[in-house]
């Protein structure tokens, strides 16, 4: 149960990477498929997975510290690399990379005194760097920028009341 956020948030990689060209509403032919976050607003399909493991780096940094996190951050990269379409291995793993380097900077100082504001904070940080990074670099377009954020942040929304629930056993 120790390693369990370790192996989920790399669990996640190749779902994310796997997902955003198979499943969706709608796939484009030389695109990422879709699925609807919010009332009009589309987003790759990867993004409520990509959201989880922001979520997760968090909870694997919480139990295991932050030497486990930055192996698994840089692990994640090149999973993340090695599962992606060839057409998006670079954009997959430097947003990876830079999105859970971001997110750690703002989750370590807070999380000792508010774990749910350093997940809910690290969890916008992350995903604006990562749905920016990966869009540009993906596809020189930041158009489903909107979609790609709300879509991370429901992922974050959700876990925070487990982590509410759930805090005293990740302590």
């Amino acid at each position: 149960m120790r390693y369990a956020p370790l192996l989920a948030f790399l669990a996640c990689i190749p779902a994310a990477n796997w997902m955003v060209g198979n499943v969706g509403v709608s796939c484009a032919l030389d695109g990422p498929c879709l699925v609807p976050v919010a009332p009009g607003l589309m987003a790759p399909s990867a993004v409520l997975v990509v959201g989880a493991a922001m979520v997760l780096r968090d909870l694997l940094q919480h139990r295991l510290g932050q030497r486990y996190a930055i192996a698994a951050i840089v692990g994640g990269a090149v999973l993340s690399a090695l599962f992606a379409p060839p057409q998006l291995v670079l954009a997959s793993g430097v947003a990876f990379l830079l999105s859970e380097v971001g997110d750690m900077l703002v989750y370590t100082p807070l999380a000792r005194r508010r774990l749910l504001l350093a997940v809910a904070a690290s969890g916008v940080v992350g995903a604006v760097i990562d749905s920016s990074a990966f869009l540009w670099l993906a596809f020189g377009d930041l158009g489903f920028l909107p979609g790609q954020i709300v879509g991370k942040l429901w992922a974050t929304g959700a876990a925070l009341p487990v982590i509410h629930v759930l805090r005293a056993r990740f302590a």
